[in-house]
């Protein structure tokens, strides 16, 4: 095996990956028991829109209430008083908007750009341009002011230098004055022009005002730059009359914004929450009660909610997508499920739903039944665990847990539960689904009822101090929660053997009844084909050791081995190992003829299978422990045969087992055993490397050829099998030493009949 992963590594082969759903799957054969599942979610649709709500009786503030009145529905009433505080809190806290507007500099590097630009005109036009820019900046402009501007270090200086850096300026912001923001403590809304975008700063935007932009640019010009007074004098004289605020407070937009937010601020409600008591007989009514109980008449409604059926029914729905989207891209999602699987799914939920709806109606006479006995408490009783485990000991982990999330929100909807009872249905579901996966014999299925009632106890605990902060607790639910157990183990054991003996399930507990030598399957194969007997039993040894190793379902591989070859039962001395040294019938057969029966004995074990109620996952082992594979020696003899009698080359599809290749773990290392255990009876001296090196040639074989492509079988996994293989192959072809007694004469005679030689050495 070490020389197949080491070619796969130089190669840069990753393991193969694997294949989609093969035609005529499962996949094909999903749309009527799907259709069934939905119409089940329908009905639990309709089922959890139709209420039987007890009426509201209203109670006047000072009265003595005559009876415990309990919400129906999660009501929220509004509180005028602190809907006003809130809204002129929230008032005074909205920032003020300030405009961050980008014109003030585009003006100051226009008209600077275009005085230096005029400055550039000729000597003859030098008066009349100097009193053109002197009535512009408002400020006489002497000659020699308009030498140094037209002077190329000076352009390049403003233009290069200090107009960037006052675009710089410009875009942080440049306020009117200091301390424009010191009376916000809320901070500034900055919307930049023309773009609107906003930027909220909670301790001002860090912008300068006039007069310290004035200053900052003084100071670039005389440390930074180096320059003369003349020339700083020359650029503020140029740029300074332009020099303006970007930053201006726009009161309309702050005052619009006040608005709008105290519009679209919700006012302050005071919940009333379903299942709370609002009032106890006896009590004497507060006004708030008062308030509760009017807010309660008001909105009382009917007992139909039509709407609420395709709502409830789109979100059941939705739970497909989780479903489609856990089986991974390369897998048929949806499709993959078979109709056996929709149909128990169909009958699991439509049993618990309608469980749901008689607890829900105890609301009819809620005010005359104990406590004990009152919706809120008996819902914690709901068998949902029992449910998924069930489920779990017949479908996939990843469709149980797709059903354990729909169960429980079906189940929570139709009791007007919460989101903690749907996580104490949730939690318990899968739970209990894998406790139940890894029972391994119906005793330990009994065992587990201890740890599922201390999971829903302690669950329930936890959702009563949640909800009542440590008050007085009713516990009557913790009872309901303990018989939750007893209800979950009573439905698993059963539920599982009708849907197993209905459905044709196998579950964990039938293949241990099927692992039994005593079956009557594996009786005629030990009478009527010995050697395919002892061929299946040692294989079964090897897949189980190898399933283990790789973390596959050793269980149903094993079982699956026992019976991979029960086909041979038809026609058994057609098969080497049942011939023990006698003519063998295929000496007189064609080649295709020879072919088409080996090939046979696939179809027929299948059929067997059926016939004995096997179960769907051992007929599907057997007809995939041969994938694809060619009878290689009847093929090479027809080829033989046909270059002899100058024949058409023969079909190798006729020389080929049907199929499909094997698309599970489990199957694949079946193949791998099946074919490396037959063929290791042709060793000779079959030492420890031999055997080895028999193992490695029989998996590359079928791993080039593309037969493991489906199995899910990794390099990982096929190098833990071939280690198996071996240790299991060299403890059966062990060697044994020969006795001297042994040696060159015969055993003496017992009961008159003389001994064989000794055949402890033979394979």
């Amino acid at each position: 095996m070490s020389g197949i992963l080491s070619r796969l590594k130089r190669n840069n082969l990753p393991a193969k990956p694997a294949a989609p759903c093969q035609p005529g799957q499962a996949c094909q054969n999903f749309t009527w028991g799907l259709g069934v599942f939905l119409g089940v979610i329908l009905g639990a649709s309709i089922l959890s829109a139709v209420h039987f709500e007890s009426p509201v009786k209203v109670f006047l503030a000072g009265e003595i209430a005559s009876q415990d009145v309990t919400a129906d529905q999660n009501l929220r009433y509004e509180d005028r008083e602190a809907t006003i505080r809130k809204r002129e809190q929230v008032a005074e806290n909205q920032p003020p908007v300030f405009d961050l507007n980008p014109d003030p500099y585009e003006s100051i590097r226009k008209h600077v750009t275009d005085i230096l630009a005029q400055v550039k005109r000729p000597d003859d036009e030098l008066d009349k341009m100097r009193a053109s820019i002197s009535e512009d900046l408002n400020v006489e402009i002497s000659r020699d002011m308009i030498s140094l501007w037209r002077s190329q270090d000076f352009q390049d200086l403003v233009l290069l230098q200090v107009l960037p850096w006052l675009k710089e300026a410009y875009a942080k912001g440049v306020a009117a004055h200091p301390g424009v923001f010191s009376s916000y403590r809320q901070g500034i809304l900055l919307r930049e022009l023309p773009s609107g975008m906003e930027t909220l700063y909670l301790d001002g935007p860090g912008m300068v005002d006039l007069e310290r932009l004035k200053d900052d640019l003084d100071q670039l010009l005389r440390r930074d730059l180096k320059r003369t007074i003349k020339i700083r004098k020359a650029i503020f004289t140029v740029a300074g009359p332009f020099l303006q605020p970007n930053l201006v407070f726009n009161q309309e937009t702050t005052q619009a914004r006040k608005r709008e937010i105290i519009s679209a601020m919700e006012p302050v409600y005071s919940n009333i929450y379903k299942g709370e008591i609002v009032v106890r007989q006896g009590e004497r009514v507060t006004p708030e009660q008062q308030t509760k109980l009017q807010t309660l008449y008001a909105h009382r409604t009917s007992s139909l909610k039509p709407f609420a059926i395709p709502g409830t029914f789109l979100l059941s729905s939705l739970f497909f997508v989780l479903l489609h989207l856990s089986q991974g891209k390369k897998s048929a999602g949806i499709r993959g499920v078979s109709n056996r699987d929709w149909l128990a799914l169909a009958i699991t939920t439509a049993f618990l739903v309608v469980l749901a709806k008689f607890v829900e109606l105890a609301r009819l006479s809620e005010a005359h039944i104990p406590v004990f006995l009152r919706t809120g408490q008996m819902a914690f009783g709901l068998p949902i665990a029992g449910a998924a485990g069930v489920l779990a000991m017949f479908l996939s982990p990843t469709l149980c847990s797709f059903a354990v999330l729909l169960i429980s929100y079906l189940v929570t909807n139709e009791v007007g539960g919460n989101l903690y009872l749907f996580s104490y249905y949730l939690l318990g579901g899968f739970v209990y689904a894998s406790i139940i996966r890894n029972c391994e014999t119906r005793q330990d299925v009994l065992r587990s009822i201890l740890p599922l009632a201390a999971l829903c106890i302690v669950s329930w605990f936890g959702i009563m101090l949640v909800q009542d902060a440590g008050g007085e607790i009713n516990w009557a639910g913790g009872v309901h929660a303990a018989f939750n157990a007893v209800f979950s183990l009573l439905l698993v054991l059963g539920l599982s053997p009708i849907l197993e003996m209905v459905f044709g399930y196998t579950s964990r507990f039938r293949l241990m009844e099927l692992m039994s030598l005593e079956q009557p399957l594996l009786q005629d194969l030990m009478v009527t084909a010995p050697g395919t007997y002892h061929h299946s039993i040692i294989v079964a040894n090897m897949v189980e050791a190898a399933a283990r190793a790789i973390g596959a379902n050793a269980l149903l591989a094993k079982v699956a081995a026992l019976y991979h070859d029960i086909g041979k039962l038809k026609n058994p001395q057609y098969f080497i190992e049942n011939q023990y040294g006698k003519e063998n019938k295929h000496d007189k057969l064609s080649p295709s003829m020879s072919a088409l029966i080996l090939i046979s004995h696939v179809k027929k074990g299948v059929e067997l299978a059926r016939e004995h109620k096997l179960g769907d996952e051992i007929c599907d082992l057997i007809g995939q422990h041969h994938g694809m594979t060619l009878i290689t020696y009847f093929y090479h003899k027809a080829q033989e045969q046909a270059e002899a009698k100058g024949e058409e080359p023969v079909r190798e599809d006729e020389f080929r087992y049907p199929g499909p290749k094997p698309q599970t773990k489990e199957a694949g290392i079946i193949m791998l055993a099946d074919a490396i255990e037959a063929s290791s009876r042709t060793l000779v001296d079959p030492t420890s490397s031999r055997i080895k090196g028999h193992i490695q040639s029989i998996m590359r074989k079928l791993y080039n050829e593309g037969e493991l492509d489906g199995s899910e079988l990794t390099l990982r996994d096929l190098t833990q099998a071939s280690e198996t293989f071996h240790r299991i192959l060299t403890g059966i072809f062990h060697h044994r030493i020969e006795y001297p007694s042994d040696r060159g004469r015969e055993k003496p005679k017992e009961n008159g009949v003389k001994a064989l030689p000794s055949t402890e050495n033979a394979a």
